[in-house]
């Protein structure tokens, strides 16, 4: 089956929503998502740009995407590539397409110097995780993802200001 990648526009920003939508659906997540298309042109395509997004496409229609962005190794003095998101629709799997979409971005990494090609998965997802370990991919269990959000974020920023 041929698959091309490209990408995306702005205008393409329903379609990224639409696709997180069923991301976040599948991973139990949806409620979750507050992204917005207004929110995903500003942050993908406006004057600073967080973040970009490929699209995997058969027979000229998209079947999956890829949302990614830079991240840095102060042990590689490098950059890397950090993979947010990676998504193909259901009917679609098992054609070779997610892979196709790794390979992409591996070969991204390497084109812009990168050291390394990372993301996370979730625990429960053994079909992923089994997925990713045969192509490569080790799982780094000595880490613990942490994360500061909402209220924690504004009290840790305001402990900041206090002390200014």
């Amino acid at each position: 089956m041929s698959l091309s990648i490209r990408p995306a526009r702005v205008e393409d920003c329903p379609l990224i929503l639409q696709f997180i939508r069923e991301l976040a659906d599948y991973e139990k997540l949806l409620q979750e998502v507050v992204a917005d298309v207004p929110a995903l042109e500003e942050s993908l395509f406006g004057e600073t740009r967080h973040a970009e997004v490929v699209f995997a496409e058969h027979g000229g229609q998209p079947v999956g995407f890829a949302l990614f962005f830079h991240n840095y190794s102060t042990f590689l003095g490098r950059p890397g590539l950090y993979l947010e998101d990676l998504y193909i629709q259901p009917a679609m799997r098992g054609k070779g397409f997610g892979k196709t979409l790794l390979a992409y971005l591996a070969a991204l990494a390497l084109e812009r110097n990168c050291g390394r090609l990372e993301w996370w998965v979730l625990d429960w997802n053994q079909p992923a995780k089994d997925f990713y370990q045969s192509l490569g991919a080790e799982p780094m269990d000595d880490w613990t993802v942490n994360r500061v959000t909402g209220q924690a974020l504004l009290d840790l920023a305001h402990h900041f200001k206090d002390n200014e």
